[in-house]
Protein backbone atom coordinates (compact mmCIF):
# COMPACT_ATOMS: atom_id res chain seq x y z
CA UNK A 1 0.00 0.00 0.00
CA UNK A 2 1.44 3.35 -0.99
CA UNK A 3 1.68 6.28 1.37
CA UNK A 4 -0.76 8.29 -0.80
CA UNK A 5 -3.38 5.52 -0.59
CA UNK A 6 -2.89 5.22 3.16
CA UNK A 7 -3.17 8.99 3.54
CA UNK A 8 -6.39 9.04 1.44
CA UNK A 9 -7.89 6.21 3.53
CA UNK A 10 -7.06 8.09 6.73
CA UNK A 11 -8.66 11.25 5.34
CA UNK A 12 -11.85 9.36 4.40
CA UNK A 13 -11.88 7.67 7.81
CA UNK A 14 -11.49 11.03 9.55
CA UNK A 15 -14.35 12.46 7.47
CA UNK A 16 -16.60 9.52 8.39
CA UNK A 17 -15.83 9.93 12.11
CA UNK A 18 -16.47 13.71 11.97
CA UNK A 19 -19.72 13.23 10.01
CA UNK A 20 -20.94 10.59 12.48
CA UNK A 21 -20.06 12.88 15.38
CA UNK A 22 -21.98 15.76 13.78
CA UNK A 23 -25.03 13.56 13.22
CA UNK A 24 -24.89 12.32 16.82
CA UNK A 25 -24.62 15.93 18.05
CA UNK A 26 -27.66 16.98 16.00
CA UNK A 27 -29.67 14.08 17.39
CA UNK A 28 -28.61 14.97 20.92
CA UNK A 29 -29.56 18.64 20.38
CA UNK A 30 -32.98 17.56 19.12
CA UNK A 31 -33.52 15.41 22.20
CA UNK A 32 -32.40 18.25 24.48
CA UNK A 33 -34.78 20.65 22.73
CA UNK A 34 -37.67 18.20 23.10
CA UNK A 35 -36.79 17.78 26.78
CA UNK A 36 -36.73 21.55 27.33
CA UNK A 37 -40.09 21.95 25.61
CA UNK A 38 -41.54 19.16 27.70
CA UNK A 39 -40.25 20.85 30.86
CA UNK A 40 -41.80 24.15 29.77
CA UNK A 41 -45.18 22.58 28.99
CA UNK A 42 -45.21 20.65 32.27
CA UNK A 43 -44.30 23.81 34.17
CA UNK A 44 -47.13 25.74 32.51
CA UNK A 45 -49.52 22.89 33.25
CA UNK A 46 -48.39 22.87 36.88
CA UNK A 47 -48.88 26.64 37.12
CA UNK A 48 -52.29 26.30 35.49
CA UNK A 49 -53.35 23.76 38.11
CA UNK A 50 -51.94 25.90 40.94
CA UNK A 51 -54.15 27.74 43.38
CA UNK A 52 -53.21 31.26 42.27
CA UNK A 53 -54.08 30.79 38.59
CA UNK A 54 -57.17 28.73 39.34
CA UNK A 55 -58.41 31.49 41.68
CA UNK A 56 -57.72 34.12 39.01
CA UNK A 57 -59.52 32.14 36.30
CA UNK A 58 -62.48 31.52 38.61
CA UNK A 59 -62.58 35.24 39.45
CA UNK A 60 -62.64 36.14 35.75
CA UNK A 61 -65.58 33.80 35.20
CA UNK A 62 -67.64 34.61 38.27
CA UNK A 63 -66.84 38.08 39.63
CA UNK A 64 -65.17 40.15 36.93
CA UNK A 65 -68.26 40.80 34.77
CA UNK A 66 -70.03 42.36 37.75
CA UNK A 67 -66.93 44.26 38.93
CA UNK A 68 -66.50 45.83 35.48
CA UNK A 69 -69.90 47.49 35.85
CA UNK A 70 -68.36 49.76 38.49
CA UNK A 71 -66.84 53.00 37.11
CA UNK A 72 -64.43 53.13 40.07
CA UNK A 73 -63.16 49.60 39.36
CA UNK A 74 -62.65 50.48 35.70
CA UNK A 75 -60.82 53.71 36.60
CA UNK A 76 -58.33 51.73 38.67
CA UNK A 77 -57.41 49.79 35.53
CA UNK A 78 -56.91 52.96 33.51
CA UNK A 79 -54.22 54.47 35.71
CA UNK A 80 -50.62 54.41 34.60
CA UNK A 81 -49.17 53.37 37.96
CA UNK A 82 -49.43 50.34 40.20
CA UNK A 83 -52.62 48.29 40.12
CA UNK A 84 -53.16 46.09 43.17
CA UNK A 85 -53.59 42.50 41.99
CA UNK A 86 -55.19 41.63 45.34
CA UNK A 87 -58.09 43.82 44.21
CA UNK A 88 -57.72 43.13 40.49
CA UNK A 89 -57.25 39.37 40.60
CA UNK A 90 -57.81 39.24 36.83
CA UNK A 91 -54.28 40.59 36.41
CA UNK A 92 -52.87 37.27 37.63
CA UNK A 93 -54.62 35.59 34.71
CA UNK A 94 -53.48 38.30 32.27
CA UNK A 95 -49.89 37.95 33.47
CA UNK A 96 -49.96 34.16 33.13
CA UNK A 97 -51.35 34.28 29.60
CA UNK A 98 -48.86 37.02 28.71
CA UNK A 99 -45.99 34.82 29.91
CA UNK A 100 -47.33 31.92 27.85
CA UNK A 101 -47.50 34.20 24.82
CA UNK A 102 -43.88 35.24 25.30
CA UNK A 103 -42.76 31.63 25.47
CA UNK A 104 -44.66 30.79 22.30
CA UNK A 105 -43.58 33.93 20.42
CA UNK A 106 -39.93 33.22 21.15
CA UNK A 107 -40.15 29.57 20.09
CA UNK A 108 -39.52 28.16 23.55
CA UNK A 109 -42.55 25.87 23.27
CA UNK A 110 -44.03 24.09 20.28
CA UNK A 111 -47.15 25.85 19.01
CA UNK A 112 -48.66 22.56 17.91
CA UNK A 113 -48.40 20.98 21.36
CA UNK A 114 -49.21 24.16 23.19
CA UNK A 115 -52.38 24.96 21.25
CA UNK A 116 -53.54 21.38 21.44
CA UNK A 117 -53.52 21.73 25.22
CA UNK A 118 -54.55 25.37 25.73
CA UNK A 119 -56.01 26.76 22.47
CA UNK A 120 -59.67 26.90 23.45
CA UNK A 121 -58.86 28.14 26.93
CA UNK A 122 -56.78 31.00 25.52
CA UNK A 123 -59.53 32.22 23.20
CA UNK A 124 -62.14 32.02 25.97
CA UNK A 125 -60.06 34.06 28.40
CA UNK A 126 -58.92 36.56 25.76
CA UNK A 127 -62.57 37.38 25.13
CA UNK A 128 -63.27 37.58 28.87
CA UNK A 129 -60.21 39.73 29.63
CA UNK A 130 -60.08 41.96 26.56
CA UNK A 131 -62.21 44.70 28.22
CA UNK A 132 -59.68 44.84 31.06
CA UNK A 133 -56.77 45.05 28.63
CA UNK A 134 -58.54 47.72 26.58
CA UNK A 135 -58.93 49.85 29.72
CA UNK A 136 -55.27 49.40 30.61
CA UNK A 137 -54.11 50.23 27.09
CA UNK A 138 -55.76 53.66 27.24
CA UNK A 139 -52.81 54.96 29.25
CA UNK A 140 -50.20 52.25 28.76
CA UNK A 141 -50.44 51.73 25.02
CA UNK A 142 -50.72 48.63 22.87
CA UNK A 143 -47.63 47.04 24.41
CA UNK A 144 -49.72 46.16 27.48
CA UNK A 145 -50.26 42.39 27.34
CA UNK A 146 -49.18 42.22 23.71
CA UNK A 147 -47.83 38.70 24.20
CA UNK A 148 -51.27 37.63 25.46
CA UNK A 149 -52.74 39.23 22.33
CA UNK A 150 -50.22 37.35 20.16
CA UNK A 151 -51.17 34.14 21.95
CA UNK A 152 -54.89 34.76 21.35
CA UNK A 153 -54.37 35.51 17.65
CA UNK A 154 -52.30 32.33 17.22
CA UNK A 155 -54.92 30.33 19.14
CA UNK A 156 -57.74 31.61 16.91
CA UNK A 157 -55.76 30.70 13.80
CA UNK A 158 -54.94 27.26 15.21
CA UNK A 159 -58.59 26.61 16.10
CA UNK A 160 -59.68 27.68 12.62
CA UNK A 161 -57.31 25.07 11.17
CA UNK A 162 -58.23 22.44 13.79
CA UNK A 163 -61.89 23.02 14.73
CA UNK A 164 -62.23 19.50 16.11
CA UNK A 165 -58.82 19.36 17.72
CA UNK A 166 -56.00 17.13 16.52
CA UNK A 167 -57.34 13.63 17.05
CA UNK A 168 -55.29 11.26 14.85
CA UNK A 169 -57.18 10.54 11.62
CA UNK A 170 -56.29 6.84 11.57
CA UNK A 171 -57.59 6.23 15.12
CA UNK A 172 -61.26 5.37 15.60
CA UNK A 173 -63.26 7.51 18.02
CA UNK A 174 -65.02 6.04 21.04
CA UNK A 175 -68.79 6.16 21.20
CA UNK A 176 -69.52 7.61 24.60
CA UNK A 177 -72.65 6.49 26.39
CA UNK A 178 -74.81 9.48 27.31
CA UNK A 179 -77.21 8.25 29.99
CA UNK A 180 -78.62 11.76 30.49
CA UNK A 181 -79.61 12.48 26.89
CA UNK A 182 -83.27 11.83 27.65
CA UNK A 183 -83.41 14.17 30.64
Amino acid sequence: MTIELLNSAATVGTFVVIAASAIAALIQLRHMSAGNQLDAILSLERDFRGEAIQNALRYVQTELPEKLKSPAYRRELEIRGFIDSRVHVELDACNWFNTMGGLLKNGLVSERTFMDLFGRLIVYYWLALSPVIALMRRERGSVQYHDFEYLAVRAKLWLARNPDGRFPANTPREQLPDPFIET
